[in-house]
């Protein structure tokens, strides 16, 4: 797995991950806010397969 999210990309996709995580557990949206794991992941491992099907990259190194 290359590196393809770079650093803001990679805080957008923490912070977003988050909150819907925690609205979730806060009961404040339904079931659909678990959905937040994915870009928490894609933000702590810095690779999201999406970009890498469309051929893009956030990242700075090649």
């Amino acid at each position: 797995m290359k590196c393809n999210v770079g650093n803001t990309d990679r805080t957008v996709r923490i912070l977003v991950g988050l909150i819907l995580i925690g609205l979730t557990l806060t009961h404040t949206i339904g079931v659909w806010g678990w959905i937040g794991v994915i870009p928490l992941l894609t933000g702590f491992f810095r690779f999201c397969p999406a970009y890498t099907l469309f051929g893009l990259n956030s990242s700075k190194t090649k």
